[in-house]
């Protein structure tokens, strides 16, 4: 029955947006990252990220990670500056405690700017977290 279905809720794992210098092409670059702050490793991460607003659609991208140990990070993909324009979606899947996890990160369209910043964990770094 639905009522014995159970939905587990993901807690301690986040997207962030990140600026970085780039050295290769000496600029500041906006990179988004998968942090695991849980006390245990997650496996096969899977991610499917895509910008979108009204009909301005970027393509779908899929990322497999594979395992993210316990309390460290991934980067994910580069967001160029004319994507940041839009919202930007990252679809989580991951299994951990011999369960499957799954959730929706949402960047919303212009929130990534320097106003935005905020210390992110684990990275050491300033960025803005999904939501």
């Amino acid at each position: 029955m639905k009522k014995d279905i159970e939905i587990p809720i993901i807690k301690e794992v986040y997207i962030a947006v990140v600026e970085e210098w780039n050295d290769e092409f000496l600029s500041k670059d906006w990179n988004a990252y998968l942090l695991n702050n849980r006390e245990d490793a997650i496996e096969m991460v899977l991610i499917v990220s895509k910008g979108y607003d009204g009909d301005k659609k970027t393509s779908t991208m899929r990322h497999a990670i594979g395992t993210i140990a316990a309390k460290s990070f991934e980067k994910i993909e580069l967001l160029q500056e004319d994507v940041l324009s839009l919202n930007n979606e990252f679809f989580v899947t991951f299994f951990a405690e011999n369960k499957l996890f799954e959730k929706r990160f949402v960047i919303e369209q212009n929130s990534v700017n320097k106003n935005n910043l905020v210390p992110i964990p684990l990275i050491d770094k300033n960025g803005v977290f999904a939501k």
